[in-house]
Formats: C-alpha cells, structure tokens, sequence
C-alpha cells in the first residue's frame, strides 16, 4: 500500500518534473536534451547486455570513472549502459564511453517510466553509486530479474533517522539490493539497519580518482605567475559566500587572491555579484582562454566559474576552505583536494564525509576550524616554503594510503555476474 502511494505521488509529479526540466533548461541547455529519456521514451531498437552504472551527478560520475576502468580490466569486451540526474554528471559522463556504450538519462522514478527503462535495456546489472536508492526502480529491476549493486554505498546517522519517516517505502527497496559496498563500516552498519542485506566494506572510490597531470602542471604554472598566495573556497554551497565574503574583507590588507568555485554553475552570476557587491575587484576564469590575463592578476577575487578544471584550482592554491562544511549541509568531498596536494580547512559539518574528514585530519592532510572567519583569518596566515611542501607530502600520502576500492568493487560485481549466470544456467537445466 505504501508504495502504491508512492507511485501515485510520482505519477502525479510527472508534469511538474517536465516543466522543472524545461525551466532549468534556460540557464543549463542540457536539461532540455532527450527529455523522453526521463520518462523512459528511447529511440533505436533495443538492446540487452548491458552493465549499467548509474552516476547521479559530476561527483559520482568522476568516481565512477575508477570502477568503470576496473570493470572494463575485468571485461575487455563490457558495453556500458550510463546514466546520469544532472547535467554536469551527463557532461562530464562523456569521456568515460567508448564506441557502443550509451549515455542516457536515469528514469524518473514512475512505475512506467521504469518499467519501460528496463524492458528497451535489460542489463545484465544495474550498479547504483552511493545513496541512489529509487522505490519503484528497484522494484522494476527485481521484476526484470536485474541484479542491483549499490557501490560506494554511504549513509549518515541523520540520513538513516530521516529515511526511518519512508521506513515503509524504503527499506523493501534496500532489501531487493542483490549486493551493498560500503565505504566504511560505519556506513555499513547504518545501511544493515536500512534494510541492506548482503553489506561489504570495501572503501571509498573517490581515493582512486587520479587529478589530471595537465590540469595539476596548469595550476602550478599559473601559482607562479600570480606571485602571491591563492586561497581557495572550494565547491561552496547557496549562503556560504556572503560569510565568506564579510570574512575576508575583515582581514587586514595586502591579503591573498581568494579564489571561489561555487558547486552550482547556475550560480555563477549570482556569486559574481556578490563578490562585486562587497567592493573587491573581480575576474572570472569564463572570460579567460589558457592563462590569466594580465589585469587578472591584480583582482581580488578569482571565480573559478568552469566545470572539470578542480584539479588545476587546487594545485594553484595554498590551502582550501571545504565548501559545505561551515553550514549544516554535511561538506564535500576532500580526498581530491588531498590528491592534488591541497591541504584543507574544514567546518564543523562533515557528516556526509565522516570518516574521509577524520581520516584526513589525523593524516595531517586536513584541519577543523569552528567558523568561516577562523578559518578565513588561518588562512591568510603566510606559509613558508618547508612548511608548504611538508603539508603537501601529507596530502599525497593519505590520498595514497586508501587506495584500492576500484578493484575490490569490480571483483565483487564480477562475481556476483558469474553467480547469476551459473544460476540461470542451472534454472534453464531444470
């Protein structure tokens, strides 16, 4: 009955979710692209065979990239079925295809939508990163006799108490997943307790990720030529900037070049504005081509307004501000800041990160401050030239030390291939 209602409510949202779409297609014209695909309308014949990696957004699609490698060691020969919620994961999703894989939209989560998903496509498996955990689409799946894997599975404490008000809805969900990798096992714990079954701790995929060499020799390239320290405020969230920006024209003068990338591209023009609403000069990395022209140089406030460069931003900068953190909004990511050799100043708010953000701070790689303007006034603090190649030595060897997750994911997924098939194999026999 529950999820009845739940199909009611996402039958009932549909036109809502079309003209979302559309809207959001002014400032992000990819949102408006194969938008049938949302409501699980494909064109061309179909096609089985697939595995099928979900990767809701740049962030999982970026992690994904390390496992989709693994599997492919595994299976020269595997076609990949992607798909994506957002348009920079779809965006950034491209690199990762190769001839006769396909990119799609993931379905809106309709009983018809899915059900259409999975009889055009039929994938062998449907591996789902992170916290993608869909009612109907899982329930389309168990119906299609399509093992599901949720990798890099993660789930804080306050997600679990706010899942336990859809305990109804949820965990038969949970509980159809054929398997569950968690990042650690913390998080398995809380996921067991939401319904996974079958829970394995096999690390974090965002430790695989390997920064670009080209971007990181960008970024130290233009360190050089800046000739004065860059702070970066790095994915920063809707609020945060006009803390962050009261903070540091409290600082006393000359300060460093602060460097602001927010998480949202639509917000671009909105923070612009308010670094500009503050009286500090500005310059966007949108206007640029490969270097900063000259009269950037003399700004106060770089906006880091481009996607997929984070790696050149972090090798550009002394230290980073950890976006998300200095609000209840859980933080971001910081393994690939500690990839690029970025030491990082984290708030109080990590718990999406709980045990990466520890990690990192017993490593050295990162520091917990408890306000925007504490964190604002260490950064602005001058670092010397030991101290700063000692701090990125500690990046490097806690990004290092946690590596391997890629592997054990792809090894497990590949098993649980060969186990479904011995299976239909012997039913067949039968």
């Amino acid at each position: 009955m529950s999820r009845g209602l739940y199909s009611l409510l996402t039958a009932l949202l549909a036109p809502a979710v079309w003209l979302r779409l559309r809207w959001r297609g002014r400032k992000e014209p990819l949102y408006r692209t194969a938008i049938g695909e949302r409501f699980g309308h494909y064109r061309g014949a179909k096609a089985h065979g697939w595995v099928w990696v979900h990767a809701v957004s740049l962030g999982e699609t970026r992690a994904a990239a390390s496992l989709i490698d693994a599997l492919r060691q595994i299976d020269p020969a595997l076609r990949l079925l992607l798909t994506h919620g957002t348009a920079t994961g779809r965006a950034a999703g491209v690199a990762l295809l190769r001839p006769g894989d396909r990119q799609l939209w993931l379905p809106w989560d309709s009983v018809g939508a899915t059900r259409r998903f999975f009889a055009h496509y039929r994938p062998r498996v449907g591996v789902l990163l992170e916290t993608e955990v869909w009612p109907n689409l899982l329930y389309a799946a168990q119906a299609a006799t399509v093992p599901m894997v949720l990798a890099n599975a993660r789930l804080s404490a306050r997600s679990l108490r706010r899942g336990e008000r859809l305990r109804s809805v949820l965990r038969p969900a949970a509980e159809s997943l054929a398997l569950v990798l968690a990042q650690t096992e913390s998080d398995a714990q809380r996921l067991r307790a939401a319904g996974g079954c079958k829970v394995e701790v096999c690390g974090n995929l965002k430790f695989d990720m390997t920064p670009a060499p080209e971007l990181l020799v960008q970024g130290r390239c233009w360190r050089a030529s800046v000739g004065r320290a860059v702070v970066l405020a790095a994915v920063t969230r809707e609020g945060e900037e006009a803390e962050l920006l009261a903070a540091w024209t409290a600082q006393p003068v000359p300060r460093p070049l602060l460097l602001v990338v927010p998480r949202h591209p639509q917000r671009f023009d909105e923070v612009a504005a308010l670094v500009q609403g503050t009286g500090l000069s500005l310059s966007r990395r949108s206007a640029w081509t490969d270097q900063p022209p000259p009269e950037a140089a003399s700004a106060d406030v770089w906006l880091g307004d481009s996607m997929g460069e984070m790696p050149l931003y972090y090798a550009l900068a002394q230290v980073a501000l950890l976006g998300g953190s200095f609000a209840p909004l859980g933080g971001q990511n910081l393994i690939e800041a500690a990839a690029c050799g970025c030491p990082v100043l984290m708030g109080p708010h990590t718990f999406n990160f709980a045990q990466a953000a520890e990690l990192a701070r017993a490593a050295g790689a990162a520091r917990r401050v408890p306000s925007m303007a504490e964190a604002v006034a260490l950064a602005c603090e001058p670092v010397g030239e030991a101290q700063r190649a000692e701090q990125v030595e500690r990046c490097l060897a806690f990004a290092a030390q946690h590596r391997g997750a890629a592997k054990r994911m792809a090894e497990r997924i590949a098993a649980l291939l060969r186990a479904t098939r011995a299976s239909a194999i012997e039913e067949s026999a039968r």
